[in-house]
């Protein structure tokens, strides 16, 4: 087993709230439901599709259908990288990992289909040892049997591995499996806390990481 840099996908390695937002705005009219601004959705994301869907439906005096989760997951698949966008500094970041000798993975909340396609159509993917997406196991964060599964898959070694997400699940899923966590103050969450670093953005990555003095 090898060190491991681990990411999170929304809200730490992409900024995926205008598709997300897109997408629902798509699903909301055609049942004659409101959409919903990017601050609101910004809000919902973090816990997988579904929770996405069961805020967005509840905030609207509804119940999420079988079939408006099929039909979201099929129109978000297909359009998941249409304005979704790297945060600033991502590629060089990778790259100063990779180079030190640091393998990645990325676990994430969201459904492995869409991932794969973001980190694909953004050139990242050819970084990564591992994709855990929130249906690649039979659980997901902030069970840190998602992280630990994930880690697996790369053949990361939990004690010598970080975790980066900018939501309470990352934090609480690499303190589950015995990882750093680092908190990406950039993304959408707030009042994270319990983190063993803070990251302003990735510029400040790498040192970041060499500090913990994991070999």
């Amino acid at each position: 087993m090898v060190k491991c840099v681990v990411f999170d996908l929304d809200g730490t390695l992409v900024d995926s709230v205008p598709d997300l937002t897109a997408a629902l705005n798509r699903l909301m009219p055609a049942r004659g439901l409101a959409a919903f601004d990017a601050a609101a959705v910004t809000g919902m994301v973090g816990d997988g599709v579904k929770a996405l869907l069961d805020r967005a439906f509840a905030a609207r005096g509804r119940v999420t259908d079988d079939v408006a989760m099929a039909e979201f997951l099929a129109d978000y698949t297909a359009n998941a990288a249409t304005l979704t966008r790297l945060y600033p500094g991502v590629v060089a970041a990778l790259t100063l990992l990779r180079d030190a000798g640091w393998r990645m993975a990325v676990c994430t909340n969201k459904p492995q289909a869409p991932a794969r396609a973001i980190l694909e159509t953004l050139g990242i993917m050819p970084f990564f040892a591992a994709l855990g997406g929130g249906d690649s196991f039979a659980v997901r964060k902030p069970d840190p049997g998602h992280l630990a599964a994930t880690l697996a898959a790369a053949g990361g070694d939990p004690a010598r591995s970080v975790m980066i997400g900018d939501h309470h699940n990352d934090i609480h899923a690499a303190h589950g499996v015995g990882a750093k966590a680092i908190w990406a103050a950039w993304g959408y969450g707030r009042d994270v806390d319990g983190s063993d670093a803070v990251a302003s953005g990735f510029p400040a990555l790498a040192g970041i990481i060499a500090g913990f003095g994991i070999v």
